[in-house]
């Protein structure tokens, strides 16, 4: 039973820290409205759309992920129940592509982050200095969530293949 404690406090830890992208998806939405009505500069008028699209997007992910969470947690015990050593072997393989996956993520998301302060040097409009900002604002937030996420991941996965050796 305890793999199965170890797999449900993991994803219950995932549903919690997803929610950090919709908190954060609500802080560009607020934003947003906020550049809508008390904007008075060009700049600030040009935050609107840049802000709402980042709190579009961070909602999107965030609400995605939190779902797919929750339907995992649901899921865990069934299919422990059923057949723990398939569960344990499906949650190794699962672990290990998800930590492929965030390696390419963060490998991706600092360029994009340099493209896009790139941008806010090259130009000197408006809006493409709030586009720049706003880009590079969000892809922090996400940087700093994944980072957390990687975190727990590597941590889940050491501890599933120590129980192996344990057996």
């Amino acid at each position: 039973m305890d793999l199965l404690k170890l797999a449900l406090d993991w994803a219950k830890s995932e549903v919690f820290s997803t929610r950090f992208f919709i908190f954060f998806a609500l802080g560009f939405l607020i934003s947003s409205i906020g550049f809508w009505q008390l904007g008075k500069t060009d700049l600030a008028r040009a935050y609107i759309i840049p802000t709402l699209v980042a709190g579009i997007l961070l909602l999107i992910i965030g609400g995605g992920l939190n779902y797919t969470n929750i339907q995992r947690v649901k899921q865990f015990e069934t299919h422990f129940n059923t057949d723990p050593q398939d569960f344990q072997q499906s949650e190794i393989k699962r672990t290990e592509g998800t930590l492929k996956e965030y390696t390419i993520v963060f490998k991706v998301i600092p360029i994009l982050i340099m493209l896009a302060a790139g941008l806010m040097l090259l130009t000197n409009s408006p809006t493409s200095r709030a586009i720049s900002i706003t880009t590079v604002a969000m892809l922090t937030v996400i940087l700093l969530i994944d980072g957390t996420a990687y975190s727990r991941m590597e941590s889940y996965h050491k501890k599933l293949t120590t129980i192996i050796l344990q057996k």
